[in-house]
């Protein structure tokens, strides 16, 4: 069974931009996991707009199930896996400016970093994965950094999907084959949404993960919002009767 991995990295931002703990981003952890999510996964960033490394430090207290944390591995993004530990940090080559994730590694020209990075978290008993393209030349590039698994940028599969080319899926099922054949797991995220999840879990063999966050902090506003709205609109007209 594919698990899936809950990006909460959407909620830190929504309680950044007033200040306080509203919404409450342990207890929003807390939640999504009763809810049935089998992990949670964070994506600090070096300016900390959504999540703090107080945040990365706090959640393992409420993580229930399998923590993942992702972002560039920086010297401070290093230290603070290394101290906290989770059960899968993501290696993203996000720029220090980027707004989201926008690329795959090329495992080839950062062989040597990539392979000494995933040394130091390997031996602090934490899983690797690094997210990357489907071009099957870097995955076989990301089996000899040492990496556990791969997690597959999915925005090309997103994008083409919405325009009615299915097609597309091909080079992830071609990606995941081979990741499976070199012994690695796989993972995806980016773009997933309730819209292309299904037929993109149907159509991938041996994929272990999908990480979701922004879709699902969106679809969760439009799908709820009728009905906070009327139960605003309700209080509302009671106390206006009286």
């Amino acid at each position: 069974m594919t698990k899936l991995s809950v990006n909460i990295n959407k909620i830190a931002t929504i309680r950044n931009a007033r200040g306080g703990s509203n919404p409450n981003l342990l207890k929003m952890a807390k939640d999504i996991q009763s809810y049935g999510a089998q992990g949670i996964t964070i994506h600090p960033r070096p300016d900390q707009r959504h999540i703090t490394y107080k945040d990365a430090i706090d959640l393992p207290k409420i993580i229930s199930t399998e923590f993942n944390i992702e972002g560039n591995p920086n010297e401070k993004f290093i230290e603070l896996v290394c101290k906290i530990k989770p059960d899968q940090v993501t290696l993203v080559p996000d720029s220090v400016d980027a707004i989201t994730s926008n690329s795959g590694w090329d495992t080839l020209k950062n062989k040597s970093f990539l392979k000494e990075v995933v040394s130091e978290f390997k031996n602090n008993g934490i899983r690797t994965s690094i997210f990357i393209d489907t071009e099957l030349k870097l995955i076989e590039g990301a089996k000899n950094t040492g990496a556990d698994r791969i997690e597959l940028y999915t925005e090309s599969f997103a994008v083409n999907y919405l325009k009615g080319n299915k097609d597309e899926i091909n080079k992830y099922i071609n990606a995941s084959i081979l990741a499976n054949d070199l012994g690695m797991g796989v993972n995806a995220g980016h773009d997933l949404s309730l819209e292309n999840i299904h037929f993109f879990v149907d159509k991938i063999p041996y994929l272990d993960e999908v990480s979701i966050g922004h879709a699902i902090i969106c679809e969760s506003l439009y799908l709820g919002i009728e009905n906070v709205v009327n139960m605003y609109l309700q209080k509302i007209n009671n106390a206006s009767k009286k």
